[in-house]
């Protein structure tokens, strides 16, 4: 079955496109580039013809700018740069992020400020309307100048050399082009360092997390209202009148969706007129903690959505004044920000839904058996469940330090400062997998609490995620295999069938 297909319209691509994009979607440039890409290209030979020093077109690169090349080794040079730039270690990106770097550098490409062919535009293309993904090894980039080698690695098999992904096999790119029906392509003046040069690795890794982290914070809504309910807390602290007095947009909204979550619930209506006064923060303040995460991520969402819109290559070649003008737009650390924004907001989701698990298998915070076993002693119930959340909690922490802050001289002392946003970025994932589990855990721990309850029902929305989960996971009367339950939940968790289920998905992210 084929792919859909994004146009991609450079500067004007939504969020919701590059997902597509992650997700398996095809790319293609929107064809009113085209003539921009032509004009660019043409500017170059113009720049080429004046004689005089251009950085990346006649010279060499980094420290070794001020050697020049002569022209009859111009296409060398390119066809050079590609090859040693391409140093990269360590396990290939997934094919989301790699398909998102291809997208995120046809678009770039795309405004007319990077000198390159429009056969090179083609080609990526046909990258993608041939399912070849190139084999792009995770580590290398420090985010300045540019991600150089995972770039160069994409780029390597563009001229037919290191190796792809060809429908889902690991071969040559030689012979995945040929099986395509492609030709390699041969580099002209410029063209190399235009697709080595940018932030588009680090913008795709950022772009994965973040995609992964909205999806974390819509299921610890749910987690968060399901122990809301099992905990017998009060739906109070989510009145509207607390949060319009602070005025965080993410908190009232938080604070909303957790009472649309709780409505009509009948263990909530049973304990209206209880003596007990708060809720542990875990609870009572889900509102303030989890409306500060809604609202980093929206930040974090608006800086990639304009770097993935952008130009970050240099130099950028302006076709109706035939300049080539060198700066800085390489430097990811508008990206390295966000993704150390992503990396906390995906730490205090887990933290908070940790704290949460702790309050409920205590009871003498939760006023149910110890660790949600109907025979406590004979069992152990969820105890070990929630010593594994703590494990991925303080993991998360440890890996939660910004990257961004970090910095080491490169080549030869000329590239000084620069971003490390790749690994910023590329922890990201991993730290989404922990805190999916730890989810995982707190819905299996919730919905065991929700059982105990002697079958006074949740609400409605929150009993459709208690029946999706027990048609794989029973309720939990004496200890049994605890890790496939966690699986299974986990399932559950990372596909975002909860959120459909509550209908948080478009709610939240529209």
């Amino acid at each position: 079955m084929s792919q859909p297909e994004v146009i991609l319209t450079p500067g004007q691509v939504t969020l919701q496109q590059w997902q597509q994009i992650a997700n398996g979607a095809s790319a293609k440039l929107a064809e009113s580039a085209y003539a921009l890409v032509e004009a660019s290209a043409a500017a170059v030979q113009r720049i080429i013809a004046k004689g005089a020093p251009v950085y990346g077109i006649n010279t060499g690169f980094g420290k070794l700018a001020n050697v020049r090349i002569a022209d009859d080794e111009l296409a060398q040079l390119q066809h050079n740069i590609v090859l040693s730039h391409s140093s990269g270690v360590g396990e290939p990106a997934s094919a989301a992020v790699v398909r998102l770097m291809m997208a995120l550098k046809l678009a770039s490409l795309g405004h007319g400020a990077s000198g390159v062919q429009l056969a090179t535009v083609k080609l990526l293309e046909d990258f993608f309307a041939h399912d070849i993904v190139p084999v792009v090894p995770c580590q290398g980039s420090v985010g300045a100048s540019g991600d150089l080698a995972p770039l160069s690695h994409m780029t390597l098999a563009l001229i037919g050399y290191g190796e792809v992904f060809y429908h889902g096999e690991r071969v040559s790119a030689e012979l995945a082009l040929a099986s395509a029906g492609l030709t390699p392509l041969t580099l002209g003046p410029k063209e190399g360092l235009a697709l080595l040069n940018g932030t588009q690795y680090s913008t795709a890794q950022a772009l994965t997390g973040l995609f992964k982290a909205q999806n974390a914070f819509a299921n610890a809504l749910i987690t968060g209202a399901l122990s809301t309910d099992a905990a017998k807390g009060s739906t109070a602290p989510m009145d509207a009148r607390i949060h319009q007095l602070r005025g965080h947009v993410g908190q009232q909204m938080v604070a909303d969706k957790l009472l649309q979550l709780l409505e009509g619930s009948q263990i909530r209506d049973s304990h209206l007129a209880c003596e007990k006064v708060q809720d542990p923060y875990c609870l009572r303040c889900q509102p303030q903690v989890m409306g500060a995460v809604f609202d980093l991520l929206r930040q974090a969402e608006f800086t990639l959505v304009t770097e993935a819109n952008g130009v970050s290559d240099n130099p950028l070649i302006f076709s109706d004044t035939d300049e080539a003008l060198s700066g800085g737009n390489f430097h990811a650390e508008p990206v390295a920000f966000a993704a150390d924004m992503i990396a906390m907001a995906i730490c205090e989701i887990g933290s908070l839904s940790e704290r949460r698990i702790a309050m409920l298998v205590d009871p003498a915070l939760s006023g149910l058996p110890a660790f949600l076993t109907p025979k406590p002693g004979l069992n152990s119930g969820f105890m070990i469940p929630q010593v594994t959340a703590a494990a991925l909690v303080s993991e998360n922490k440890q890996s939660a330090f910004p990257a961004s802050v970090d910095s080491i001289p490169t080549s030869a002392n000329q590239e000084d400062h620069v971003s490390m946003a790749a690994h910023g970025a590329r922890r990201l994932t991993a730290m989404a997998h922990n805190v999916e589990n730890v989810l995982a855990i707190e819905l299996l721990v919730a919905t065991q609490g929700i059982d105990l309850h002697g079958g006074l029902p949740t609400s409605p929305s929150l009993e459709q995620v208690r029946i999706r989960l027990r048609e794989t996971v029973p309720m939990l009367t004496d200890d049994r295999y605890m890790a496939k339950d966690i699986a299974e939940a986990n399932a559950l968790i990372h596909s975002g069938v909860l959120a459909q289920l509550c209908q948080l998905e478009s709610q939240l992210w529209s």
